[in-house]
């Protein structure tokens, strides 16, 4: 419980500060959310690898994932294991990652988290292979193993 209000705080508390903000211009603002949202994404690596290692279940991660799309302004998260298929996600949906960009145009550019040559990727707001939304993506690697650690935003949700 102290973990799911530590990352609540943590990730809730940066994007209440952004959303009283005065209007920017479109490129910078998104530039501001996507800062935001590497920070996000950096906590809910570390935030994973802390609650496998005290032993929590993906079920108790999925739930805690959930509870804080609920509360904050990141709608989806996908953190994989080592071969790219997201089984830690608020979202319910089935989802491997892959390498060919032929294959998916979008969240193929996070794999070189998986293989180390990149530790963040961040995406503008574009169109995704699952269901042509258009969404902003910020990848980070895993603290404690090869994975992907990705967060997810709307378009029609950043800088309300």
């Amino acid at each position: 419980m102290l973990l799911t209000r530590i990352l609540i705080a943590t990730l809730v508390f940066p994007l209440a500060l952004f959303t009283g903000a005065s209007a920017l211009q479109a490129a910078d603002c998104e530039d501001t959310v996507a800062r935001h949202m590497v920070g996000e994404a950096l906590l809910a690596a570390h935030f994973v690898a802390l609650a496998e290692k005290a032993g929590m279940t993906p079920a108790a991660i999925n739930a805690i994932l959930k509870s804080v799309d609920e509360k904050s302004a990141i709608q989806e998260f996908w953190i994989t294991d080592s071969v790219g298929h997201a089984y830690l996600t608020n979202t319910g949906v089935d989802f491997t990652f892959s390498p060919d960009a032929a294959k998916q145009p979008q969240a193929s550019a996070f794999w070189p988290l998986l293989t180390g040559t990149k530790a963040i990727v961040i995406q503008g707001a574009h169109k995704r292979e699952i269901d042509n939304q258009i969404f902003k993506y910020v990848g980070v690697a895993g603290i404690d193993k090869h994975r992907i650690v990705q967060v997810g935003v709307a378009a029609a949700n950043l800088c309300k």
